[in-house]
């Protein structure tokens, strides 16, 4: 199976994901974030796959979310509201992502790659 690898080339996380994806032989195709930013479409899919709630695609830590202080913001915005916005910037979206076909990973939790892409 392939997957799908979606990343920000000078994020450090995505850089580890990376490295263990080729050390564990797994097959990927890599696609920039920050210029390939995800759709409404592919985020509201991703989104009702994983077993992630929505606030977990934000990049919480990233400089855009705080400058835009979405900390305050989110609660007082619906889930389509959320998403479209996500859909604006990739640097909003947390990365490193894995979307294979019955698969969707948020952020880089070595275990959790492990249980799941093996």
């Amino acid at each position: 199976m392939k997957y799908t690898y979606i990343c920000y080339a000078k994020c450090g996380t995505c850089k580890k994901a990376k490295a263990w994806l080729e050390q564990n032989n797994i097959e990927f195709e890599e696609r920039p974030i920050k210029e390939s930013n995800p759709t409404e479409n592919e985020l509201k899919e991703w989104i009702k796959k994983s077993d992630y709630p929505l606030k977990r695609f934000f990049n919480t830590s990233g400089t855009l979310y705080k400058d835009l202080k979405l900390s305050e913001k989110l609660s007082d915005m619906s889930e389509e509201e959320q998403i479209k916005l996500l859909s604006t910037d990739g640097m909003l979206v947390k990365r490193p992502l894995i979307v294979g076909k019955d698969v969707i990973l948020v952020g880089f939790k070595e275990d959790e790659w492990k249980a799941k892409l093996k």
